[in-house]
């Protein structure tokens, strides 16, 4: 048996999991270079929510993180995740962006894209595939794994055999609400080893409580790979603690051979990170065991969290997560991963907060129905169904085959605001958002969501203002401030109105220190 691989997944899933995706770049380039040191099989730095964030919250250009990050990790393969025929967005894209994302992709940094369908709909999955191996590059097809009356290991295996045929070059087993146990576990690792031949990989997540040994049950029955989260972005709805994983398999047949003093010192940084980010903290980051029955992966509850918290409705979460496994049976069974995982959620939250089960249903809902992401693994509720869509026709065929090409379309409703290629596959995966994101940039106001400030005692202050009144030599100013362009050495440019004249300044900050992460502050025991 070779040692075990590690994915590790702090620069994606995990903050996606416990911050709702609020990491910015300049929290993770500090400690690349000990990241790079490590000897992950690779490390997960894009995709999933991370690119609507960068472009929503952070005002960052997803592009230039990635390439970011490539410059900063030059051995270590970087690997994202990419939902099939939806790519990064909520709904099917035309083949042609298909291929000229994964290009870009390819071209910008990521060896590997672990490619998913979030109804295992294994026609979503041919051209993404198809593009990641004509750049070059690693092809891992994963299945969402589920429990459900139409959900059995036979099930799995025939979706394995599926992507073995469509030519991935390993498998992952996607276990993103925690559901795996050590029993289940033993089932579907037994029948995939003998029923393909293709690297196995685990991805699960800890809410449940029983990753750690679910990962550990895979090893011994010939997985590869598995996934891990340092330890301060561990547990809850986030990934088994990469540091406890290793030092579990160590000196056994299994032992991944990586450093456990540079994995601490490397938890002790992003200890210090995660306190910025304490106002996107989920209240739901212990063990859940619900999640057995509501079947909510990290990221979900994480998000949901903070939409019901902003509503003003965070007491009703226990309503909503009654209510979503409900939805899931009316809607046949769909694994809850993005962008089902939205589907499902959104309407919950609909039934819940309207008082009255589908009396408000989503077009997300209505797509669904009419066979538009896919086939349902399962029937159905036909009432439901009725009510949602009539006698609109259901269709049986890939959805990406009624879509005609886009790129040519995209580029010209884009114009001149996109000075790339990149900048038009971000206008063409999220269009409201991606356009706001080029004018702003364009006219140099981006502005990324505030952090709120905690103090030493530990009481959150609130974000800077942006519009204020200052007293100057007995003259009072009204000043707004409406944007701030990039820092260059230690200088940033903030735009300005005074008293509605427009004005730039420039502001002398700190420089950054050279190497910052080389001698780590003190931190607690490893959680």
């Amino acid at each position: 048996m070779s040692k075990i691989q590690i994915t590790e997944t702090v620069l994606r899933d995990a903050h996606q999991s416990l911050i709702a995706t609020r990491l910015r770049t300049e929290d993770m380039l500090p400690i690349c270079p000990k990241l790079d040191k490590v000897g992950f099989w690779s490390l997960e730095v894009w995709g999933g929510a991370t690119f609507d964030a960068c472009l929503r919250f952070l005002k960052e250009d997803p592009w230039e993180r990635l390439r970011k990050l490539k410059a900063a990790l030059p051995s270590t393969p970087l690997q994202m995740l990419l939902r099939g025929q939806n790519l990064l967005g909520y709904r099917h894209y035309s083949d042609d962006v298909v291929r000229a994302f994964v290009k870009q992709s390819a071209a910008n940094g990521i060896d590997v894209f672990r490619i998913f369908d979030a109804l295992n709909d294994m026609r979503n999955l041919r051209v993404a595939i198809e593009a990641v191996k004509t750049a070059g590059k690693h092809a891992q097809g994963a299945i969402a794994y589920t429990t459900s009356p139409v959900h059995d290991i036979a099930k799995f295996v025939a979706l394995a055999q599926e992507l073995e045929a469509l030519g991935c070059d390993s498998l992952a087993i996607k276990d993103m609400a925690g559901l795996l146990n050590p029993h289940a576990t033993v089932e579907l690792f037994t029948a995939l080893k003998q029923n393909t031949t293709l690297p196995l990989q685990l991805h699960s997540h800890a809410t449940s409580g029983l990753a750690n040994i679910c990962q550990y049950k895979a090893v011994e029955l010939g997985c590869a790979r598995i996934d891990t989260a340092i330890s301060t972005f561990s547990g809850g709805t986030s990934h088994p603690a990469t540091e406890s994983m290793v030092a579990a398999l160590r000196g056994t047949p299994y032992d991944s051979g990586l450093d456990l003093t540079l994995l601490q010192e490397i938890g002790c940084y992003f200890y210090e990170v995660r306190k910025k980010y304490q106002r996107f903290e989920s209240e739901f980051t212990g063990v859940d065991t619900r999640v057995q029955v509501n079947q909510i992966p990290g990221g979900m509850i994480s998000n949901l969290a903070h939409q019901l918290r902003e509503q003003g409705a965070l007491a009703r979460m226990n309503e909503v997560l009654e209510e979503i496994p409900r939805v899931r049976k009316d809607l046949g069974y769909p694994p809850l991963v993005t962008p089902t995982s939205q589907i499902v959620g959104t309407q919950a939250v609909l039934n819940v907060l309207t008082g009255e089960r589908y009396k408000n249903i989503t077009n997300e809902v209505k797509y669904y129905l009419q066979g538009r992401y896919g086939c349902a693994p399962g029937q159905i509720n036909t009432l439901i169904r009725q009510q949602a869509i009539g006698d609109a026709e259901v269709i049986d065929c890939r959805p990406a085959d009624l879509l005609h090409s886009e790129m040519a379309n995209l580029r010209d409703e884009i114009g001149a605001l996109a000075q790339s290629e990149e900048d038009l596959l971000s206008y063409a995966m999220f269009p409201e958002v991606g356009r706001t994101f080029l004018e702003e940039r364009a006219t140099g106001t981006l502005v990324p969501e505030p952090l709120e400030a905690v103090t030493a005692g530990g009481e959150y202050c609130g974000p800077s203002p942006v519009e204020f009144n200052i007293t100057m030599h007995g003259e009072t100013y009204h000043i707004k401030v409406t944007g701030t362009g990039h820092k260059t050495t230690n200088l940033r440019p903030f735009y300005v109105s005074v008293d509605g004249v427009p004005e730039e300044i420039m502001v002398e900050t700190d420089p950054a220190p050279v190497n910052p992460v080389m001698s780590p502050p003190p931190c607690p025991a490893p959680l």
